[in-house]
């Protein structure tokens, strides 16, 4: 019988210039190549020119990143960023938090749609897809990263992750899992469903429901409302989905949308590229830990890491909670 398992995986892919690249920002990097891809094929399904698909891209992936980063700093680590506040936009010290994304991809979403005059509900609708793409690799880099560790197991199928006791449920290979397993529904659903939203709809609860119990096996270093944090978002993630199971079908459809523009000037789409291409290298220099664990953490597996000038030592932080 096999395992149980030794997480030994190096978190660095490397380093250009003192700034490391990391295998969980290349999660991140693939995600926003493959979202731009899913909107590039299916541009004419939802009305878009290319224009429209890299502004779309760009007001989703940029949202991603400022909302993941925007729930890390207030919900899980205000302990320490309120003592160091310029610490806030340095995403290479780590930490992301994947509630957050979710949040700043609605609003990147919302912020498109009310540019361009479309519906946010068949953007949303369109966009949820290669949403639980990424969600899905971007666990995977958090596993790579070793980090997010479950509660301890006697299964065959515990990892000894570094700097934890004991051998632990892979609770974000389990997450990871639930995400990509969601794609297949939601294609499901766009065939057999015509209301507005109700992709959406499906992602939502079934994201938020399913992590619940997923999230019974991690262990969460903060409590907020009581509860572990991930577990108050999944909470009403999942009745935020059943209220829109309801409400949906019932509403009246009264956003308009603005025709496609035919004409793209090859200049504009050169320029969005290359900021697209800004947002691809920055997502590699993000690991996936918390600030207070960086470089301590890391340096026992990198040596390298705690000599660079990027990655600052932190001593005077404790862990929250």
């Amino acid at each position: 019988m096999p395992g149980p398992f030794v997480h030994n995986i190096d978190p660095i892919i490397g380093s250009v210039g003192g700034i490391h690249l990391w295998w969980y920002g290349l999660s991140y990097t693939f995600g926003f190549l493959e979202l731009h891809w899913w909107l590039t094929r299916s541009r004419k399904r939802i009305g878009l020119n290319l224009s429209h698909v890299y502004d779309l891209t760009l007001f989703f992936t940029i949202g991603v990143l400022l909302g993941g980063r925007f729930v890390e700093v207030i919900f899980y680590e205000w302990a320490y960023y309120s003592q160091h506040p310029l610490h806030i936009p340095a995403y290479w010290l780590g930490g992301m938090a994947t509630h957050g994304l979710m949040l700043g991809a609605i609003l990147g979403t919302f912020a498109f749609c009310r540019t361009h005059g479309r519906s946010f509900l068949e953007i949303a609708d369109a966009l949820v897809i290669p949403g639980a793409f990424l969600l899905g690799v971007g666990r995977l880099g958090n596993f790579i990263d070793g980090q997010i560790v479950g509660a301890v197991t006697g299964g065959w199928w515990g990892v000894k992750f570094p700097d934890a006791d004991g051998f632990r449920h892979a609770v974000v290979l389990y997450d990871g899992m639930k995400n990509l397993l969601l794609i297949p529904l939601l294609l499901v659903v766009r065939e057999r469903q015509k209301s507005r939203g109700i992709v959406m709809a499906h992602f939502i609860f079934w994201y938020g429901f399913l992590r619940i119990f997923i999230d019974l096996f991690r262990e969460y270093r903060v409590e907020f409302f009581i509860l572990p944090p991930g577990q108050d978002f999944n909470i009403f993630m999942s009745l935020l989905g059943i209220f829109l199971f309801v409400w949906l079908p019932r509403r009246k459809v009264r956003d308009q949308l603005a025709p496609i523009s035919a004409g793209v000037k090859p200049a504009a789409i050169w320029i969005k590229r290359f900021v697209f291409a800004l947002v691809l290298f920055f997502s590699l220099t993000m690991p996936s830990d918390w600030t207070q664990d960086i470089p301590a953490r890391y340096g026992k597996r990198h040596d390298g890491l705690k000599h660079s000038a990027f990655y600052p030592v932190i001593t005077d932080a404790e862990p929250d909670g």
